[in-house]
Parts: C-alpha cells; structure tokens; sequence
C-alpha cells in the first residue's frame, strides 16, 4: 500500500471514530450553538463515565498502590510562584504570523505537516529528499527558533489559509493572563499544570508524612494552556486534567525497594541515540535499561514500568505504545533524564505521559524565591566531623566600595561553591585583590582582602540537610482518553451483511456501563425480572442501563456495542436470563439471582469470559443477532 492510500485510510477510519464518539455523545465541541471555540470540548454522559473510570483506576494504581499523599490546589495562581518555576519567562511556543491578516500558527506545526504532505503525496520524491523529511520530523522538538525559521523558508512554506508570507519564529507565552481580586494589583495565571501546588507545600507533606523519604504526592486537576492553534480534537486542547506524580528522593539513593516488580517488563524503548541515528524503537526490558545506563536510575525506571501497565491495563495496544526519551536540547536543562510514554494513533505518535527525573530544581528555585527552606534531612547515629565553608563578606568594607550595588555583591559571594572561593582565596592571599563576575550587575569587580573572610572550619554534624530530587510521572487524561478509544474501536457486518456495525471494545475496567438488561418481549413477568436484576446490579455497584422498549433485541445489542458495554443480560423467562459477551457475541444461561454476582465478578477483572463460559451453559439464540 502507498503512502496516499495509507494516510486516506488513517483519515477514513479517523472520521469514523470521530463521527461515532460526537453522535454517542463521547464529547462534542464546548458552546456549539455559538459555533463552539477552538481547543475546547465537553465530555457527554457516555464520555464522562470514561473519563470517571479511567481516573479511578489512576488513583488505584498509583495513588492507593504506592501509599501516595493526595492534595488539591487552586487553578488560579499568582505570578510569583510561576515566575520562580520558569514559566512566566520559558513557558513558550514557537509562533509564525500571516504578514497581511495577522492570523498565527505554531510554527513546528506547519514544518510537520509540510514534510508529512511530501512524504504522503508526492509521487516524484527522491529517496534523498525522502530521508531529509523523516530526519527533520524525528528532530523537529530539538530546531532552534532560527533553525525552525530556516527550514520555513528553505521548503517554502507559507500561511495555510492565504499562501501569504510568515514572519520569522518568535516565543508565545502559552499561559492564561488574570488578576486577583477587583484592583487588578496582583497578576495571577491559569495554573499551566497541577506540579507547581505540590511544590509549595513540599514543606508541609513531609511533614505530615513523618518527616520521612521517599515519598509521593500526587494530584489531579485541571489545567490552562493558550494553544496558538488548536487541532486534533482532544489531543490538543486549552484546557484539560492532568494527573501528576511527584515522588521526592534523595539525590544521592534514586534506588527503590519495588524495582525488581517490574525490572522483567519488556516493551518499545526509544533512546535518544536510536532517533539520531534514525534507528526505530526497538524491545528493551526495563531492567537491562537501567543497567546499562539507558535509564538514569531505579525509580525512574520503576514509574516507566507501572506506566505501562497502568496503559496496557487501559486497554492501549501494548504493539502500539513506546516510550521515547528526550532529546539534548529538548530536555530542560534540570533534568537528569526524560522519558515520553508515547501512543501512535491516526494522528501519528502522541506524547501521552511524561516522565521525567527533575533533580532538585523546583524545590531550590521556590526555595530561592519564597526564602523558605524547602529541604530534608538525614539525621546520623552518631554525629560525625566535616570540613564546612564559610564566606563571611564584610559588609561595612563592601558598602563603601560598591553603595547602592552592595546587596548584589554580598549575594554572589555567598553563592560561590567551594572550588570558586578556594580559588579566590588564594588569589587574595597572593595578590591582595580580585577580579569577581557578580551575574545580576552584568560585570566584573575587583574584591579586595578585607571586603571578604573565606575559611575552612571542622564541625560537628547531627544531621545532613539537602534538597530532595523529584522523579514526575505527568498524565494527559484526554490524550490517553482518545487514544484509548482508537485502539478500541473496529467494526463488524450486520447479520444480514448489508452494513458496518460500530464497536468500542473497551475493558470493562473502562467501559461506561458495565451492562445492559433487555426484556426480550414487552411483557409485564419479563419487565418486573428486569427491575429486579437492576435493583441488585444497583446494590453491587454496577452502573447498568435498561431497555424496555419493543425494539428488536438486535438492534438494542448494536446501540449498546456502539457505546462499549461489555456484558447485556435478555431476560427471556422468569428463573433465568442470557448473558451475552459484546466482543464473542457467545451467551451464557444464568438463574436470576446469580445474575448480579456473575456481571460483577466479570467486570471487575475477577474472572474472564472464558472462565463463566466453561462453569454456565451456553445458550444459542435463534432470535434476530445484530
């Protein structure tokens, strides 16, 4: 198959998804009836169950599992905790402008989609040209602003609406503007993600859990980004829920105890060395990862193997799901080591998790700021001897030589590290002077022998204080939501094969309603079964729908299907009822009474199909199937 075939099919089967999921009301478009706004959607009934579900078993397998500590902070956040977490001046996209209209695209975006067009498309491209494309997608997140720009105008590439010039790439702040409260004094932002809150009470959460390391925090939430151009449905949106993870480690242990759990997991790694090289992902375990150094540590390696069996447990094709590590310049410049958990759906590989080893970068950055400590300790059995440094700037010599810039001065002197003020010592020592970068003056000064004391002095040590690392596992749910329902959906013939029947395989860990009760006639013994399996499924938890209606039990199954629900109970008399599987179409006959405990055995993972089908007889239907 060529490459147009294959990207008319993609879009074909894209649209049957799409189609499927706004007319069973999955999610349409926020504010319709006012012809809705880009990047915005509403989950519906059906959506919101999913959504529910996939959530709760987030918090099972992570939260419950790992004994994490749960908070949940404001969206509304002021500027100065975003402005010592990087965000007021990093958090940016590359952004290209219409030179007549003004209309802005992300410049990567149209870079992407040029290179995709050539490769899908065009029939005469040389296999040379063809490699220059791969090579420019595959390095796409690692182009500089002039590099992006470069390659704009090199291939050509203008406004897509107007075939208008662009400007050159500049950064756009992705971040939702406000103020807090009526004067308008006190700037504030649309948290761009949930991590900022956990850091802040980093100083509280170890206290309440004793003082004690390792340990997690987690939270989901709600979060704000001003996508220049939102595309995609839900894959790229402005606004959508996070879940995020931070577990706070000691920078010098990064081991964990539950590692060897998962050391054997197998899956689709993608080294930074494999993507330059222009290898493909290829089967790694985990545990050879983090021996030979691929993965930077334990508990990073750890939280990439329950990632994917939080994913796989989903429902998402583990054939389907790799995880690809940052590229040099795409990593922030903290990091120890990143990893994307990425899922390939019509729309190509799509970063649904990250999960990133941040070192201790959050907590000094807030520490610098807020000028509270946020650290740990380790306290020793016995105390023990170290040398310490200590700079003591003499503030009456340094007023007189420098006035209104002896603050700035002070700073950088007791911000020097060890190897630095050694070396001024001597230099002091010899020369009687020196000349000093001070970074917030923009210069060099010349420091003399009496502006400053650096000595080396033994003391004694009850305890080590340090700032906690922090490995963050972050979940897109909307990303994972609708890749999920890609990899779940297929279609089937009609019984009398004259049309396509819609199917959302979903686990029934996901799945919206677990099940579905039909009277198989309008009949008053019939209808009063049927409310009484649905008082019990009620009693046992188990979200249901029911259908009395005189619809042929056909047509009902297919509606159902369409909506995923795994298990449909036909009340066909009143001591027993089928139970029939969505995926098998194959039926079971169990009495009334045990039909309850059987649908929830089932659907919570207890038992399979399989398992019901060799204790209940099977039950083969002449009336109309599908």
């Amino acid at each position: 198959m060529d490459a147009a075939q294959e990207a008319h099919n993609r879009e074909a089967f894209r649209q049957a998804v799409v189609n499927t999921l706004e007319r069973r009301l999955f999610y349409i478009p926020s504010f319709k009836i006012y012809r809705g706004v880009a990047g915005l959607y509403d989950y519906g009934p059906p959506g919101c169950a999913v959504k529910s579900n996939v959530l709760a078993f987030w918090r099972q397998h992570f939260v419950l599992e790992e004994n994490m500590l749960e908070v949940d902070c404001p969206c509304v956040t002021p500027e100065v905790v975003l402005k010592a977490s990087g965000h007021v001046d990093k958090f940016t996209d590359l952004m290209v402008k219409d030179e007549k209209t003004g209309t802005c695209y992300r410049a990567d975006h149209l870079l992407k989609d040029f290179c995709k067009e050539k490769l899908e498309r065009d029939p005469n491209i040389t296999a040379e040209k063809a490699a220059e494309f791969r090579h420019v997608m595959a390095v796409l997140d690692d182009l500089s602003a002039e590099e992006l720009g470069a390659k704009i105008k090199e291939y050509g590439i203008t406004a897509p609406d107007t075939k208008n010039a662009l400007s050159p790439p500049y950064p756009f702040n992705l971040m939702f503007q406000t103020s807090i409260g009526p004067s308008g004094l006190s700037p504030g932002y649309m948290r761009p993600e949930t991590a900022q809150g956990i850091f802040v009470n980093f100083k509280d959460l170890y206290y309440y859990n004793g003082n004690k390391l390792p340990f997690a925090a987690a939270q989901i939430g709600q979060a704000f980004r001003n996508e220049i151009s939102p595309r995609q449905g839900l894959l790229r949106v402005r606004e959508f829920t996070l879940a995020e993870i931070e577990h706070f480690v000691d920078p010098e242990d990064k081991s964990h105890p539950k590692f060897f759990e998962v050391s054997n997991l197998e899956f689709l790694m993608f080294p930074r060395e494999d993507q330059v090289s222009g290898q493909s992902a290829r089967r790694v375990r985990i545990g050879e990862a983090v021996t030979e150094g691929i993965v930077n540590n334990e508990t990073l390696g750890y939280f990439i193997g329950r990632v994917y069996l939080f994913l796989t447990h989903l429902g998402i094709d583990r054939e389907r799901l790799r995880f690809r590590q940052h590229l040099a310049n795409e990593m922030a410049h903290y990091a120890a080591d990143c990893w994307d958990a990425e899922i390939e759906c019509s729309y190509g590989w799509i970063e649904c998790v990250g999960i990133a080893d941040r070192s201790a970068y959050d907590l000094r950055a807030h520490t610098d700021k807020s000028g509270v400590p946020l650290v740990a300790a380790e306290k020793f059995s016995e105390p023990i001897e170290v040398e310490k440094l200590v700079i003591t700037p003499v503030k009456k010599e340094l007023g007189l030589a420098f006035k209104g810039n002896q603050k700035m001065v002070v700073e950088a002197l007791e911000a020097m590290g060890e190897k630095e003020a050694m070396e001024m010592k001597a230099t002091l020592e010899s020369k009687g002077e020196v000349e000093f970068q001070v970074c917030t003056l923009g210069k060099d000064v010349t420091v003399t022998k009496s502006m400053v004391s650096i000595l080396k002095e033994k003391k004694k040590e009850h305890q080590r204080v340090f700032t906690p690392s922090v490995i963050e596992p972050s979940f897109g749910i909307g990303r994972i939501i609708y890749c999920l329902y890609e990899h779940s959906f297929y279609t089937r013939a009609s019984r009398g094969g004259d049309e396509q029947l819609n199917v959302f395989g979903f686990p029934p860990l996901v799945a919206p309603i677990k099940c579905t009760v039909f009277p198989l006639v309008q009949n008053q013994q019939y209808e009063e079964v049927a409310r009484r399996i649905a008082r019990s499924l009620t009693a046992a938890g188990i979200t249901y729908k029911i259908d009395i209606t005189g619809t042929s039990i056909g047509k009902r199954y297919a509606r159902t299907d369409e909506l995923g629900v795994p298990l449909a109970i036909t009340v066909d008399s009143t001591t027993s009822v089928t139970l029939r599987d969505r995926d098998s179409k194959q039926q079971i006959r169990i009495n009334v009474d045990e039909v309850a405990s059987v649908v929830k055995e089932v659907t919570d993972g207890l038992s399979t199909w399989a398992d019901m089908q060799w204790k209940y007889p099977a039950h083969s239907s002449t009336s109309a199937e599908d």
